[in-house]
């Protein structure tokens, strides 16, 4: 019964990290990347958003240009893996034709609007080069926003700019006007809400869970997911152990994670909730070690009670629901 459920949904994972630098053995596959073309062949992961991750630098000349050089770099390497049996894909048309055909789809999207070295403008280049997405912030603060988790080795204090900055804002801007949604995961709770309410279009947390079930700054508070709701958006739920139970409760699972998307589902509606792994960027839990096991995540939410429909809804409708309203611009 999961098999055929599994197989026959449209499947989305909405953060996977690149390796960087790149080997070249996506389409080969490799024992030390968690995806890859064979295991998601495997796992009958049929869509997949792959991250161009932009680690945060101090906020001076040399890291600005340094975050837009290796942005550049890495989503030319995305786009490369276009083949026969691989489709990039920059809308939602697009993504479903080719799962269709059953080609293996890749979404590009871009973690940390460091990205930008400062110039919003460049939200154009990046929508140009596929972007679907972009997370406003990583681990530190930037010259867009304030993040969930400051970097003391970056002199940050708890706030930069109380949230949103005035660049921060003309990138959400340029975001919706050129189709890329915001990404607030990462963001802190300030900078989140600011941007819910700012953009025009539904913002999603990418890789996030619920605080009500694990304390951790990185996760989004009941406040928040409502907030979620009201402006359309979605919450995905993420296999980062950290995020799903306390590290003194031991290693979290499957199970753990389809608690995560029945706590969001009760509270805000099934239609605003999805799952991702942020494999290859430190995801992993017991039964999704890779991508060759995401059926086990099909199963552990029919243990929760997920009806068919449902299931649809979370493993990728509501996540392509929220980029095709960005591409009604």
């Amino acid at each position: 019964m999961t098999a055929a459920i599994h197989d026959r949904i449209l499947t989305l994972d909405s953060h996977i990290d690149i390796p960087w630098p790149d080997r070249g053995d996506f389409a080969s596959g490799s024992a030390d990347r968690q995806v890859d073309l064979p295991k998601l062949r495997e796992g009958g992961l049929r869509a997949v958003c792959l991250a161009a991750y932009i680690p945060q630098t101090a906020l001076d000349e040399t890291g600005r240009h340094d975050a837009w050089k290796r942005v550049q770099a890495m989503l030319h390497v995305i786009k490369e893996l276009q083949s026969d049996e691989v489709a990039v894909c920059s809308s939602v048309a697009a993504i479903r034709e080719a799962a269709a055909q059953h080609h293996q789809v890749v979404v590009p999207a871009v973690e940390n609007g460091h990205a930008l070295g400062g110039d919003p403008s460049r939200v154009q280049a990046l929508a140009q080069m596929g972007v679907r997405y972009m997370t406003l912030t990583h681990n530190g603060h930037n010259d867009l926003a304030d993040a969930a988790i400051p970097l003391p080795a970056l002199g940050n204090e708890k706030t930069l700019h109380g949230g949103l900055s005035a660049i921060g804002r003309e990138a959400i801007a340029q975001m919706n006007a050129h189709g890329i949604v915001v990404d607030v995961s990462h963001a802190a709770k300030s900078t989140m809400m600011q941007a819910a309410e700012h953009s025009s279009m539904p913002v999603v947390a990418s890789h996030s869970c619920a605080r009500a079930l694990c304390d951790h700054p990185r996760n989004l508070d009941d406040e928040q997911l409502r907030l979620l709701r009201d402006t359309g958006g979605v919450i995905q739920i993420t296999a980062m152990s950290s995020f799903l139970k306390p590290a003194r409760e031991g290693k979290a699972s499957v199970r753990d994670m389809a608690r995560h998307v029945r706590h969001v589902a009760n509270l805000i509606g099934v239609e605003h909730v999805g799952v991702s792994s942020d494999f290859d960027g430190g995801g992993m839990i017991e039964g999704w070690r890779d991508a060759s096991q995401s059926r086990a995540v099909t199963e552990a939410l029919l243990q929760e009670g997920f009806s068919d429909r449902d299931l649809a809804l979370i493993w990728g409708e509501n996540f392509l629901r929220v980029l095709a309203q960005a591409e009604q611009r």
